[in-house]
């Protein structure tokens, strides 16, 4: 009967100890998009003050920028966020098969807003030397499709580790940690674009 109860007892220690080590990370992490936030938002108020007091703002011989195609890949990042919960939900009902498609669907639907990025700066008139506006949009746009080609490789070693019997039977916390970098990476975004592309 007491051999009984201390191995209950040292398994409840075990998964609260787990529990405990899991919060601690998911905290860390939190941490870490709070000072990827700051970098982004001193970012923002460059641009807004360069924007606001530099005279003929735009390059020469460029009069805006085109907006239907970034609307469009705007749209499928946005929507790979809710692509991205699904397989988090998936992933908790134990539905591996689920979770593997929703997850491969964010990857494609991620993958798909770099390559429109990269068409779309091939397609500019002006470079990264064209005043303070390339040098800004290149930058800001850039550093965004970093953290996207980023939030798309932690998607693929998650996406590896579920074929891996039993890896999520003890924690969730390289998905929910990715999951949450990638609605950052999306909210970032949405400022971008409305900085970028909205107001111009």
């Amino acid at each position: 009967m007491d051999s009984y109860i201390n191995s209950n007892e040292l398994h409840e220690t075990g998964a609260e100890h787990s529990h405990d080590e899991e919060g601690n990370k998911m905290f860390g992490f939190i941490v870490f998009l709070l000072s990827e936030s700051v970098i982004f938002l001193s970012f923002f108020a460059g641009y807004i003050i360069y924007k606001t007091t530099t005279p003929n703002w735009l390059p020469a011989g460029v009069s805006g920028l085109e907006i239907k195609e970034p609307t469009i890949n705007t749209i499928i990042l946005v929507a790979s966020s809710f692509v991205i919960y699904l397989a988090e939900r998936a992933l908790q009902r134990h539905d591996l098969v689920k979770f593997r498609l929703f997850l491969l669907t964010t990857i494609v639907m991620g993958t798909y807003f770099l390559v429109g990025q990269a068409i779309e700066w091939n397609g500019l008139a002006f470079g990264f030397t064209s005043g303070v506006f390339g040098s800004t949009f290149y930058l800001l746009t850039g550093f965004h499709g970093l953290h996207v080609f980023t939030g798309i490789l932690l998607q693929l070693i998650i996406l590896v580790r579920s074929f891996i019997s039993g890896n999520y039977d003890t924690g969730h916390f390289g998905v929910n940690a990715t999951s949450l970098f990638w609605h950052f990476v999306d909210i970032i975004w949405i400022i971008l674009f409305v900085l970028i592309y909205v107001w111009q």
